[in-house]
């Protein structure tokens, strides 16, 4: 059984920075890329970073680029998102998941329980 655990959220003001980290456990042979995803108060979870196995493909949903960066360690079984410059619109729960790298959902198999961010203006 795969586990996803997030960590790092918080509370924080706009144009500060927060990182995100995820660490994966347990059985992984399906598991290809790693991806974050959030999900704002009554809106549908969104994609906003994703990376390949090895690290040197990745990709951002438009509102999250140049500001976000989505690295990992595949040593610690780990991810993590740097946000910058953050936005009262990035105020959501984030998720981290495993599976094929793209950017949609569904190609995720195994989820974490999420983490609160909360920017504030």
């Amino acid at each position: 059984q795969v586990q996803v655990v997030e960590s790092g959220g918080g509370l924080v003001q706009a144009g500060g920075s927060l990182r995100l980290s995820c660490v994966v456990s347990g059985r992984t042979y399906n598991t290809v890329a790693m991806g974050w995803f959030r999900q704002a108060p009554g809106k549908e979870r969104t994609f906003v970073a994703g990376i390949s196995w090895g690290g040197s493909h990745s990709n951002y949903a438009d509102d999250v680029k140049g500001r976000f960066s989505i690295t990992r360690e595949n040593a610690k079984n780990m991810v993590y998102l740097q946000m910058n410059s953050l936005k009262p619109e990035d105020t959501a729960v984030y998720y981290c998941a495993t599976g094929s790298f793209s950017r949609d959902q569904r190609s995720y198999a195994y989820w974490g329980q999420g983490t609160q961010v909360t920017v504030s203006s």
